[in-house]
This record gives structure tokens, C-alpha cells and sequence, in this order.
């Protein structure tokens, strides 16, 4: 019989880190091919090879009570896949972004003494530091995409990796500044998860009434996210403002091509602002949700990355009831007036500082290098040491 492979479990929470977990695995792979990936991902990661045991499509729920509604479904997860960590005894654990899951990964990893490398540092800067002792003891390197993080970690004794941020890797910069935008194109992006998406579609639905209304030669266009139907979409969609829906093999091209957009807050708001596209980002939690994170988490000034990265408001950001489609169109058609419109121009020239901030292209592959490295350099008696590149 053959002997059994040295395997890295690799572990992402959500379908927005499915994207950058993919990247880390193909890196990975081409560095050593002799290991064997296997864990936790989304269509991404499966597409590229990826031996996905679990399905991160089980985890798409978002906020404190939506969560409480799956927690029976989520710990029967967990439980699941200790049993496999325990089966197959993975040489090292690596987990993407999703720190409310993943912490109880890392947890696990401790007790079966299998070391953990965090890729895409959860942002606890946001909410919960002190979470940050909880990581120093227990996660062996941590690898950040945002420029600013790199300082937050220091003030706990944390040197955390700063890598450059994978989207670099996912968006041909090249090509889309090549596509010239559309100022009569107004795009939605409603987010990745259902829950989102329901709360947030009706609201762009009406905001695109009242634009049409005003400027009667407006076109819009959605973004369907991986994972989610054309026609999940259209049942949110009941107004007469016609619509396009944009698959998502094309979303980085449409996002381009529109003279603005108006998107949930999340991954989608930086690469609109990498692609240099004026984004006005929103969100709506329920009421519970959001009073709890407001009053007892949230330690930032901004939600939107873009804002976080600049240190200042470059997207307006409007919040639960200030999501509404009529606010949401007021600050559209501001933006679209022709007295205003060199607003949006500002935002463009300020957006490609921001692409300067962010760094350069190759995020994945040095952190495939900083994983293998330090699990060649720290490799467990009884375990092979062939993790350095081949």
C-alpha cells in the first residue's frame, strides 16, 4: 500500500474567501506538488482542483442572529470535519479570513498539535482586538492583504506578513483601465449571501425607479455573485426600471464599464475601487445585529475597506435605514448631475492613489512561499520535511 501523502488542510469560512483560497492553492500546488490539499472550499477552489471534503456554500449566513438560526447546522460542521482532522492528520492547517468559524479550527488544530498559518488576517481591528492574544498563542504565522493591519498587530506583539492584496492577482488591470466608462450605466452589486442580498435588492430595486424618473436614459445593470441564480436576483426585482444581470464571469468588465455603482459593503467595495469605479456602499443587518455591533464590537470609523485603507470617506457610506432606495438615489443622482459630476472625478483620482497604496500583483505566491518555508524550517519529527519549493 502505498504511503500516504504530507496533506495541508486549507479552510475558508465564506464565498467571499473562496476566491483567495483558490489563488492560495494553486500557489501552493506549483510550489510542491508532492503535498496533498484537501479541507474546506467553494466553487473556486473546486474548479481549480481542490479536494473539498466540506463546502463553504454551508456557511453562508451572515450576522449574530442569522447565525443563531444555523447553529445546530454550523456545530454539526464542526464537529464533522474534527473528525476528519483527527482521520487524516493534515501537517498543517491553513484558514482563509472568517475568524468566527475558524477560531474553533484553530482550537482543534491546538489539541491534535497540527501548527496553523492564518492567510488573510481576520479583522479584528474592527472589532474585538483583544482577540489578538487569543491569535499569538495559537497560530504560528499570520499573513496580512491590508497595508494598515501590519501596525495594529504590532501594538500586540504580533509581526504579522504583509503580502499585497490577491485581488492584484484576480483583476487584469491592464485590460479593464482600458475599457472607457459608461456615465449613463449604473451598476448593483447586492452582496454574495441570501441574507444580504434579500434585505438590500429591494432597496437598489427602488432607488433605480427613482433614478430612471429623474434621468430618464439611466440603464442599470446587476451583479450576480458565484453561487446565486439569475433568478433568485429577479424575485427581488418588482419594479419597472429594467434591469440587466451580469453573470460573474464578467463582473470585474461590467463594474468597469459603469459610470458608478452601488454595492453591499464587503470585497466587491475594494475591487470596485481598484477598478476605479465610484461606489456608494450599503448594508442593512436586522435591527438586533446591528445595535449589538454598533454599541458593543464595531472600533473603526468606516466599514468600507477603500475608507480604512485611505484613512477617509473616498465611498459614502449609508447604513440600515440610511440604505433606503431614496437616499440611495439622492446621493446617485448628486454624484450624476452634470454640475457635480467632476465629484466622480475626484473619487477617480483618488482611487488610483489608492491602487498605489495597495502594492503589487503576486499576494498569493509569497504566501505560499512564507507557509512552505516555515513548515520546511519547523517540520515535526515523523513528518517528512518536503515542504520547501521543488
Amino acid at each position: 500500500m502505498a504511503e500516504k501523502r504530507n496533506a495541508v488542510w486549507i479552510n475558508t469560512g465564506e464565498i467571499s474567501g473562496d476566491m483567495h483560497g483558490a489563488l492560495l492553492f494553486k500557489a501552493l500546488r506549483a510550489e510542491n506538488a508532492a503535498l496533498r490539499f484537501m479541507g474546506m472550499g467553494g466553487p473556486a477552489m473546486r474548479a481549480a482542483g481542490f479536494e473539498s471534503l466540506f463546502q463553504v456554500e454551508e456557511l453562508s449566513v451572515m450576522g449574530f442572529t442569522e447565525v443563531l438560526g444555523h447553529l445546530p447546522k454550523i456545530l454539526r460542521l464542526l464537529r464533522n470535519i474534527e473528525s476528519k482532522l483527527r482521520e487524516e492528520r493534515p501537517v498543517a492547517l491553513v484558514v482563509v479570513d472568517a475568524p468566527s468559524f475558524h477560531f474553533r479550527l484553530i482550537k482543534m488544530a491546538r489539541i491534535l498539535s497540527i501548527p496553523v498559518y492564518y492567510y488573510i488576517s481576520p479583522k479584528i481591528w474592527a472589532s474585538r482586538p483583544g482577540r489578538a492574544r487569543f491569535i499569538k498563542r495559537n497560530v504560528r504565522r499570520m499573513i496580512s492583504i491590508l497595508p494598515f493591519e501590519v501596525e495594529f498587530y504590532r501594538k500586540f506583539g504580533l509581526e504579522v506578513d504583509y503580502v499585497g492584496n490577491p485581488l492584484l492577482d484576480t483583476l487584469n488591470l491592464p485590460e479593464l483601465d482600458r475599457i472607457a466608462p459608461d456615465p449613463g450605466l449604473v451598476g448593483f452589486l447586492p452582496g454574495s449571501r441570501r441574507k444580504e442580498v434579500s434585505a438590500l435588492m429591494p432597496r437598489f430595486c427602488r432607488a433605480a425607479q427613482i433614478m430612471r424618473q429623474a434621468k430618464p436614459g439611466l440603464e442599470f445593470c446587476c451583479v450576480r455573485a458565484p453561487g446565486l441564480s439569475e433568478d433568485f436576483l429577479r424575485s427581488f426585482w418588482d419594479g419597472d426600471a429594467p434591469v440587466r444581470f451580469v453573470d460573474p464571469e464578467e463582473r470585474y468588465a461590467a463594474m468597469r464599464r459603469c459610470g458608478m455603482l452601488i454595492a453591499a459593503s464587503g470585497t466587491a467595495v475594494l475591487e470596485s475601487a481598484l477598478i476605479g469605479t465610484p461606489t456608494l456602499i450599503a448594508y442593512k443587518l436586522s435591527a438586533l445585529t446591528f445595535y449589538v455591533i454598533k454599541n458593543f464590537f464595531i472600533q473603526v470609523p468606516f466599514i468600507g475597506l477603500p475608507n480604512l485603507i485611505a484613512g477617509r470617506e473616498i465611498f459614502p457610506e449609508l447604513l440600515q435605514e440610511k440604505a433606503s432606495g431614496e437616499n440611495l438615489a439622492a446621493r446617485a443622482l448628486e454624484w450624476l448631475r452634470p454640475e457635480t459630476c467632476g465629484g466622480l472625478q475626484k473619487v477617480r483620482r483618488e482611487l488610483a492613489e489608492l491602487r498605489k497604496t495597495v502594492g503589487e500583483a503576486g499576494a498569493a505566491e509569497r504566501a505560499a512561499k512564507i507557509v512552505l518555508d516555515d513548515m520546511a524550517a519547523e517540520a515535526r519529527p515523523g513528518i517528512t520535511a518536503d515542504f520547501a519549493a521543488s
